[in-house]
């Protein structure tokens, strides 16, 4: 067979018998099949083995496989089972087949159609990445719907045996009975197939509400009947390894899971109210590729700018916005942008959000006096080249941050203020240094995040002058150029948005702006100068994406009004 095969590859394919040669000798040395051997040296493509493989056993190749299908089969096969032998039975309109990434595994081909009755079933070979899409939407479109869990909570009793819940691998995998389980899997499946950012439990005196944030605003999920709060905030208690006992004090905890093919870090608050505990979950996918500079929403000429800022030698850029707005990830890509062997860098987070290859991340732990400043005075003995702090929160966090960064550190930070101007007068008010501040800031980037108009739905209109005129867009600003708006699909849950891009607000602190702090405090004095510098400020950047049918004029102006 062996023979067979790598001869149809040297026909078919721009493999070469030296290659060839190499992987037998591979083979005899280590084992294992002859298509893996030469897929992991590069040798051939996964496509260009499916096809020999399917000349070899006269089989057919689909590339892709149909996003509609009837997932009754999730019914009698465990997803488990499937992802191990990657195989999928897939049940069309225009016919049934099974899709097979490797057609030796005739055992487990026979053991699908033995389940779901069909002998006479064509096999096709596919890519493994295909199959496993397949299998993890095939689960979760099978997942049960609100309204059947929470009918089938009103006739079950709400005081669940939480003891008897164990861990489970995947959470499309469950097969739980327990209605509440359901609706928590539910609940956290939706959330992460939607790219909701939290989830908020909400108890009031006679009624249970969850709510979702996508792209930043909160939306109503599902009304669960009130008597299943106490069992439904046990559960997720339980899952975060928190105090099941404990409902008058705040807790947090932490939930890994697996939805598909996707790692979801959760991070759980719990805050007792007047009428039981509000739970809180923050939801992180571990497995989503972080994002580049390129990702950030900056123009072309500012993005060139902030990325020869951070590859300064030394010298604080700090990032400031209010909760939410995308300091962290910002962070994050710069970082990725400048990582490399040659330096050394190291955080102090709370909490790390995401792991980063390469890169040393210190966890902020008060209970062991483990603070950014205890962690940064253990950092700066490290010998980094490099170094971000989560946050800048009081003067001896600042004091520490602006000592690094003069004697040769660079330091990323965030602050929370409303434009960059205003962080000079932060830092004052800690307590820190004109001197210091002119001395060690380079640059300071304000920012915020606005909804991106969802493309499936977008439209021209003709805006009120009025709205124009709230973000600063005047009639002749508006030649040649086109305003849009989204009306609403299934694709974006009809709010018109889909994603968020960034809107920025760059200082770059130059000898003349030095001279200034050393003056003034006066924000304002500051803004004009970085403005007549060629500074856009969060409403004129925010101006310009509307103008270049990014965003809509509410948007910005709900984000960056100041």
């Amino acid at each position: 067979m062996a023979d067979k095969l790598g001869s149809i590859l040297l026909k078919r394919t721009n493999l070469t018998k030296g290659a060839l040669q190499l992987a037998y000798s591979v083979q005899d040395k280590t084992g294992g099949r002859l298509g893996e051997i030469l897929i992991k040296q590069k040798a051939i493509k996964e496509l260009e083995l499916l096809q020999a493989l399917a000349d070899q056993f006269r089989m057919s190749v689909l590339p892709v496989l149909p996003a509609e299908f009837d997932t009754a089969f999730t019914k009698k096969l465990s997803i488990s089972f499937l992802k191990k032998n990657l195989l999928v039975p897939v049940m069309t309109e225009d016919g049934s087949y099974v899709a097979m990434h490797d057609p030796f595994s005739f055992q487990a081909l026979d053991d699908v159609r033995q389940h779901l009755k069909i002998p006479a079933s064509p096999v096709v070979l596919s890519p493994q990445s295909e199959i496993i899409k397949t299998i993890n939407s095939a689960y979760d479109m099978s997942l049960d719907n609100a309204e059947e869990v929470m009918q089938d909570i009103d006739e079950d009793d709400p005081d669940v045996l939480f003891s008897k819940i164990e861990e489970i691998g995947d959470l499309l995998d469950d097969t739980s009975h327990s209605p509440v389980i359901r609706l928590v899997n539910l609940m956290l499946s939706q959330a992460v197939r939607n790219n909701v950012s939290d989830i908020h439990i909400e108890p009031y005196q006679n009624s249970l509400k969850i709510r979702q944030r996508l792209d930043g605003i909160l939306y109503d999920m599902f009304t669960p009947p009130k008597h299943v709060q106490s069992a439904l905030t046990s559960r997720i208690k339980l899952m975060a390894k928190m105090d099941i006992a404990e409902k008058r004090l705040p807790q947090d905890g932490r939930i890994e899971i697996k939805v598909g093919n996707k790692d979801i870090d959760i991070r759980v608050s719990t805050l007792p109210t007047a009428f039981g505990e509000r739970v809180v979950l923050r939801l992180l996918d571990k497995s989503t590729v972080r994002m580049s500079l390129t990702d950030l929403g900056m123009s072309h000429d500012r993005l060139a700018l902030f990325s020869q800022i951070i590859k300064a030698p030394n010298g604080i850029v700090l990032v400031t916005g209010p909760t939410g707005s995308g300091k962290t990830t910002t962070l994050y890509a710069a970082l990725m942008a400048i990582n490399n062997v040659d330096i050394n860098i190291i955080t102090v987070e709370d909490p790390i959000e995401y792991r980063i290859p390469g890169i040393g991340q210190v966890q902020v732990n008060p209970k062991i006096d483990l603070t950014f400043a205890s962690g940064l005075r253990s950092i700066v003995r490290q010998d980094p080249d490099v170094i971000l702090i989560g946050e800048v929160r009081d003067f001896e966090t600042a004091e520490i941050a602006i000592q690094s960064a003069l004697t040769g550190h660079l330091v990323f930070s965030t602050l929370h203020t409303n434009d960059a101007a205003s962080t000079i007068t932060r830092l004052r008010d800690m307590g820190v240094e004109s001197f210091l501040i002119a001395s060690s800031v380079n640059a300071i980037l304000a920012q915020r995040l606005v909804r991106i108009i969802c493309e499936d739905c977008k439209e021209p209109y003709i805006p009120d002058p009025v709205e124009l005129e709230r973000i600063g867009i005047s009639i002749d600003m508006l030649s040649n150029k086109q305003v849009y708006h989204g009306s609403g699909c299934e694709n974006c849950h009809h709010t018109g948005y889909k994603g968020r891009s960034g809107i920025h607000e760059f200082m770059i602190v130059d000898d003349n702006i030095k001279n200034m702090i050393l003056k003034t405090s006066d924000a304002n004095e500051l803004k004009k100068y970085a403005q007549a510098q060629g500074m856009l400020t969060l409403l004129q950047d925010g101006a310009d994406k509307v103008l270049n049918g990014m965003t809509t004029i509410e948007e910005v102006y709900r984000v960056a009004q100041q």
